[in-house]
């Protein structure tokens, strides 16, 4: 497949306004959505449940709301921003038997279709736009006119004219500022369960909690060690999504790029390349998705375990500290800013 980077200047931004949308669900990204699409002239309504403390707060934002049923039957167009393990029963059950003949089926990450959990009905076009990053930063971005990044795929293409709309909804929540660029459902969803579980997520916050016990058992302030393992992490990420690596280590100390260089493959050696494989591997045999939806469906009981400890960790509890000490920054507390 051709990489190419489409912009603005090549999409038909007046498709997507001849079409109604219907977001169905209200979190992070289906917020950004919604606005977004709506700012851009798209005529948009949210579908959620009547009970949904969302409900109030879309239409508050002047958003046109409705019961997923409603919003559905009556839309040409329809993104699916839930959660991954709870997408399946809701689609089945609320959405499929409402899509209009021949309508479109969106998605922001391909899971669902890729693990084959959506099996959608042969008229409905399905494709993906998918915003390379979380829905605030979505948000963000399109109000400073800058726009994010974003995936585009087709899976089923009934009309024909599937990749020009979902390059046209790309557009209006701001992705064609930035750029888009073609992919498929398999090369999106297993990138980005390997990103997240072994470099952005799951590999980095292993790195630097490992990185801080390392010091307080070594007899350090863990206030120091806060700031050397976890606090400089955005400053060096932020250097290299500046200009790469090549940029970071300009940045820095000869000192630093020297340690770097000489014991950095000590940390990161080919035993973990090689557990980073068979990851890949679980991903790509589906292995991975079937272990995750049976959790979810018993309740999620080793996250929910996982999130309790995380939670007691020392490095948590002195990071929240030393956060509200700083008027720069704009402190979150997972108990009080969700």
């Amino acid at each position: 497949m051709e990489s190419k980077i489409i912009y603005d200047k090549d999409i038909n931004q007046e498709l997507i306004k001849s079409k109604k949308v219907a977001i169905i669900g209200f979190g992070s990204q289906g917020h950004a959505h919604a606005l977004n699409l709506h700012e851009s002239g798209v005529d948009v309504v949210v579908g959620l449940r009547e009970s949904s403390e969302s409900y109030k707060r879309a239409s508050d934002m002047g958003l046109k709301v409705a019961n997923v049923k409603d919003a559905t039957s009556s839309s040409d167009v329809v993104m699916l921003l839930l959660p991954d393990q709870l997408m399946a029963d809701i689609y089945n059950n609320d959405i499929a038997p409402h899509m209009k003949d021949g309508s479109t089926l969106l998605f922001a990450h391909g899971f669902n279709i890729h693990f084959g959990e959506i099996i959608p009905r042969e008229d409905i076009s399905v494709a993906m736009i998918a915003p390379k990053g979380p829905g605030h930063l979505l948000r963000r971005t399109y109000q400073e006119e800058s726009g994010m990044p974003c995936l585009v795929a087709v899976e089923t293409d009934v009309n024909g004219k599937t990749f020009d709309l979902a390059l046209s909804y790309a557009s209006g929540i701001g992705g064609g500022r930035a750029g888009v660029l073609k992919t498929t459902f398999k090369e999106e969803t297993e990138t980005d369960l390997f990103g997240e579980q072994v470099v952005l997520c799951g590999g980095l916050t292993e790195l630097i909690r490992n990185g801080f016990e390392t010091l307080v058992e070594a007899g350090y302030q863990p206030e120091s060690a806060y700031f050397e393992t976890l606090h400089e992490v955005k400053l060096i990420v932020d250097l290299m999504y500046e200009g790469g690596f090549e940029w970071m280590r300009h940045s820095i100390s000869d000192t630093a790029e020297y340690g770097d260089f000489s014991r950095g493959s000590r940390i990161i050696t080919e035993e973990t390349k090689k557990e980073m494989k068979k990851v890949l591997e679980e991903i790509q045999s589906g292995a991975f998705a079937k272990e995750w939806m049976a959790q979810a469906r018993e309740g999620a009981p080793f996250l929910n375990e996982k999130r309790e400890e995380a939670s007691k960790h020392q490095l948590e509890n002195i990071g929240k500290e030393l956060r509200g000490m700083m008027p720069f920054l704009d402190a979150k507390d997972i108990r009080k800013d969700i």
